[in-house]
């Protein structure tokens, strides 16, 4: 997006719509474990940024490294799994703070969907926000999926997001998602600030027959 500013005005340039996720396909991540919540996705002193741009290289880096910084084995860090773009995790995944760093830390990593058993309500609306679809899915179905990656960790799995399934080789399980998170990720709508933006002729109009401008 570019924006124009002039003495007397503002100009934002026309915005491309945004893509509508129906499906993200790709390989998984198993990130095992309950109640992992956002300082842990990322650290808080890793936040003292201007943008979201580095935070990737610092997605669960207390995990990921031990004190001295040497790696200690997290499966993010395992070379079969380079590159994996689904997250498979746990119950309560993305509790804590709200902050948004989090998110954006799993996005600019590679992250592009996330399966678990559920999510804090924040950071799934956080999520929502960047065109992560976040699903939720039974403890036994995504063993059984964790269990198929660590089999094969170029396993091929599509999440389609509009059908409520996840599907790999042979098998597909069910998922959920809210219906306004579903609706605004398959409709394009799930950046609430592009489509603002996207219809400010719109919002002007409305702002100024309430006598507001």
């Amino acid at each position: 997006m570019c924006i124009a500013l002039t003495p007397n005005s503002v100009t934002v340039a026309p915005l491309m719509a945004l893509a509508k996720i129906t499906q993200v396909t790709g390989c998984g991540v198993y990130v095992p474990g309950s109640d992992i919540d956002t300082d842990r996705i990322i650290p808080a002193r890793f936040m003292k940024c201007v943008t979201f741009d580095g935070l990737g290289e610092f997605a669960f880096y207390d995990v990921r490294f031990d004190k001295d910084g040497k790696p200690t084995g997290h499966p993010l860090d395992d070379p079969r799994f380079k590159g994996a773009n689904i997250l498979l995790s746990g119950t309560n995944f993305g509790c804590g703070s709200s902050r948004e760093h989090a998110p954006q830390a799993l996005y600019r990593f590679g992250i592009r969907a996330v399966i678990a058993e559920s999510f804090a309500e924040i950071f799934f609306g956080n999520c929502t926000t960047l065109g992560i679809p976040c699903v939720c899915a039974s403890a036994a179905d995504i063993r059984v999926l964790a269990n198929e990656i660590e089999r094969n960790p170029k396993l091929e799995v599509t999440i389609d997001v509009a059908a409520g399934k996840v599907f790999f080789e042979d098998q597909e399980f069910a998922i959920t998602l809210p219906g306004t998170a579903l609706e605004a990720l398959t409709t394009g709508k799930w950046d609430p600030i592009a489509e603002l933006l996207e219809n400010k002729d719109a919002v002007h109009a409305r702002i100024t027959a309430l006598g507001f401008a």
